[in-house]
């Protein structure tokens, strides 16, 4: 800022100062230029003597224009052309703006520049030496002051509006006549139906203090903790998670007292040993400064949720698991063929001569083998099943004695039947089975003894239900067993389905027994669930659907089978695997039949189509090549719609669409020694001339069905493991 210094006996030049006097001068211009208010004095002529650094700020004025004596026309001019007055002649004004200046009076106008900004301007006279022109930035008091005016516009206008609604409402009231007790107690209506629907939304919300103590909590809140509503007000955070739930959160609270919302994900044991999971969401209360003053809560729980996920992701892999061991039935199956069909011919051949005693276990092995398979392939639902109409609770008591005995004395059995008859759709042996495997499990939980329930009931599952469960919606045989032994760990529970999965000794169980059950009930349409508390006992629940209640039927004696009348011409022989195809070979050369053969379907329909003489076709199943079993009996019966057919399979799911294949081809699976084959032929030939008890014109689809079910028996009952008979 420049000028001249002036004294009490009028202007002097700057350099006619004293030091001390132009240090306060100096003093004085910094402190000036240090303003937010633009400055500038006039003297009477007028022109311009002193000014501030805020006035090249605020007026945008050239610096060059902006020196001691530019007159305040040149400055009024420079506004006026760039439109800081508005529109009009430039001239006018321009002369206007002079006029006022040089009237000496005190004056104060607002003026909106072009670039959006308001300037207060305020002149003040100085008596007979010139005036002083103050410009101040007012755009954000006038935005504010703007905005308060609406506010309070719409302040108003809501208290107008509230004002009439409430001399509407009591005009109502007058007219009703109510007392002020009824307002009174609809407020306190209004009241509790606010608290009930806090109370009632399906989250738990609860406020906190900055001193971790709870100011307010919901039903649902209180509730997941054990607490009434009352009584968890003025409690602790630590005092109501407990310790170790407390530890999971902590962290996630110091985020929240430094301002940040949070949602985090925590665990805590209930007081029965259950495990119970939440997903909160804490937002910070901040006060005026920015500090945290307290927390608002919500949580919801998801240990539904949580065990729907454990469930899909166990599902997903007992599935996999299933696939892979049904993959692996069919090599296997072919393998045993092989092993049990030599086994019974050297069995045969050396009787009980020198190496008998080395056969017969090797034999047994081997069809204790086959039952692992049948195992596996319940596991992975492919092993077939005869559903039938089963009265549940008759099965259950019937299995009474049989259980007794197998438990010992140390454990007593607890029965909850119904009162009516409940039947559910289900093979009657499996589920013997499957209670009885789950008894014995329960057995083993029990060294020192316990108690075993079983219970069956009937159950609906609505849509919601049941699709946590996996099952469809309905009716259904509900069947629980529990017992109070030494319970599951929680590592070991995720993993009980799981075939071969054991946590018994070694040589003590195959680890197949529960995969068994849960491949038996899925597959039977149902679903099943372990609930265990290690130290308390577990507990088996599975669902089977009803059934209507079967018609009993007059019983038949069962025709005794013999040898099959052999065919007028040779047995074509079809199989891909040659040492499978040398042991049916052998089987069939023993039972009278000459037999040609063939590796696969390609070669068999070349046979077939050149050798008429073919009585009887033998074939497997699944060939390479193109042609398969099925595949080949379509094309074979029409090359010749009278041939017997036979298909030989290792797939226990493998199925017969009727489609593709004549109703009367029936399946006989492997692994299978020569008298099932024999009864399978005998079935689908007719016995030999003469045999007493034939089968011929019995169903060759049961026929071999029956013959299947004989040989499986057999295999049954080498295994170790007790079966109700």
């Amino acid at each position: 800022m420049v000028g001249t210094a002036k004294n009490d006996d009028g202007n002097i030049p700057y350099s006619a100062l004293s030091p001390e006097q132009r240090r306060r001068y100096d003093l004085l211009l910094a402190g000036l230029d240090l303003l937010d208010q633009a400055i500038a004095v006039f003297d009477a002529t007028p022109k311009l003597v002193s000014w501030n650094k805020a006035m090249l700020r605020l007026l945008d004025f050239p610096e060059s224009m902006v020196r001691v004596g530019t007159p305040f026309e040149e400055f009024a001019r420079f506004n006026a052309e760039r439109g800081e007055y508005g529109p009009g002649d430039i001239d006018t004004l321009v002369r206007a703006r002079v006029a006022a200046a040089r009237s000496f009076q005190p004056h104060y106008v607002e003026r909106a520049r072009p670039n959006g900004r308001i300037l207060a301007v305020r002149g003040v006279p100085i008596p007979n030496l010139g005036f002083v022109s103050l410009w101040t930035d007012i755009t954000e008091q006038r935005r504010a002051a703007q905005l308060i005016e609406e506010q309070n516009a719409q302040l108003e206008n809501r208290v107008r509006e509230r004002t009439a609604e409430l001399e509407a409402a009591n005009a109502r009231l007058a007219q009703a006549n109510l007392e002020i007790d009824d307002i009174a107690d609809a407020l306190r209506r209004s009241e509790n139906r606010l608290q009930l629907i806090i109370d009632s939304i399906p989250a738990l919300i609860a406020y906190v203090g900055s001193d971790d103590v709870y100011r307010f909590a919901n039903r649902g809140y209180a509730e997941w903790f054990g607490f009434a509503k009352e009584a968890i007000v003025g409690r602790s955070i630590g005092e109501v998670f407990g310790a170790e739930a407390f530890a999971q959160i902590q962290p996630h609270l110091e985020r929240a007292r430094a301002s940040e919302r949070v949602s985090y994900e925590y665990s805590r044991t209930l007081a029965d040993g259950r495990m119970v999971h939440a997903r909160s969401v804490v937002v910070p209360e901040l006060d005026g400064d920015g500090r945290t003053v307290g927390f608002f809560v919500m949580s919801i729980d998801i240990t539904e949720q949580k065990a729907s996920q454990a469930a899909l992701v166990q599902a997903q892999k007992m599935e996999a698991v299933g696939q892979l061991t049904g993959g692996l039935a069919h090599d296997f199956n072919n393998l045993l063929t092989i092993i049990i069909g030599n086994l019974c011919a050297l069995q045969q051949r050396i009787g009980a001569g020198p190496g008998a005693e080395f056969v017969d276990p090797s034999l047994q092995a081997a069809r204790r083998g086959a039952e692992l398979i049948r195992r596996l392939l319940t596991f992975s639902r492919r092993q077939p099943l005869a559903p039938t109409a089963v009265e549940v609770g008759v099965l259950v008591h019937n299995m009474t004695h049989l259980l007794a005995r197998t438990l010992g004395e140390t454990i007593r059995i607890h029965l909850r039947l119904p009162g009516e008859p409940v039947h559910a759709l289900v093979d009657p042996h499996q589920l013997e089975n499957a209670i009885l495997n789950l008894a014995i499990n329960a057995r083993d939980a029990m060294p020192e003894g316990g108690e075993l329930t079983i219970g069956v009931s009937r159950r609906e599952l609505d849509d919601a239900l049941a699709a946590v469960v996996e099952v469809p919606p309905g009716d259904y045989v509900q069947i629980d067993v529990g017992d109070t032994g030494k319970g599951i760990e929680p590592a070991v529970l995720q993993r009980v389905f799981e075939p071969f999965f054991t946590t018994k000794d070694f040589g003590s169980g195959s680890g197949l027994g529960l995969s068994m059950v849960y491949g038996f009930v899925r597959q039977s349409g149902g679903n099943i669930r372990i609930r265990s508390t290690p130290g308390r006992g577990t507990h088996v629940r599975f669902v089977l659907p009803t059934a209507a209640a079967a018609v009993v039927a007059p019983e038949r004696a069962a025709p005794a089978t013999s040898g099959a009348r052999a065919p007028d011409g040779p047995v074509l022989l079809v199989e891909d695997e040659p040492e499978v195809r040398k042991v049916v070979r052998m089987q069939l050369t023993g039972l009278g039949h000459a037999v040609i053969e063939a590796a696969d379907g390609v070669e068999a329909l070349g046979l077939l189509q050149h050798v008429d003489d073919i009585a009887l076709l033998v074939s497997d199943t699944v060939m390479p090549g193109g042609i398969g079993g099925r595949e080949l009996a379509r094309r074979a019966r029409a090359l010749r719609p009278q041939l017997p057919i036979l298909l030989v399979t290792g797939y226990a799911s493998e199925t017969t669409p009727t489609d593709e294949l004549p109703a009367d081809v029936p399946t006989l699976r492997k692994p299978f020694d020569q008298a099932a084959l024999a009864a399978t032929l005998a079935a689908l030939l007719g016995p030999e001339p003469g045999a007493p008890g034939g089968v011929e014109g019995a169903s060759p689809t049961a026929a071999a069905a029956a013959a299947e079910a004989q040989a499986q028996a057999r295999i049954t009952n080498t295994t170790t493991e007790p079966r109700p008979q």
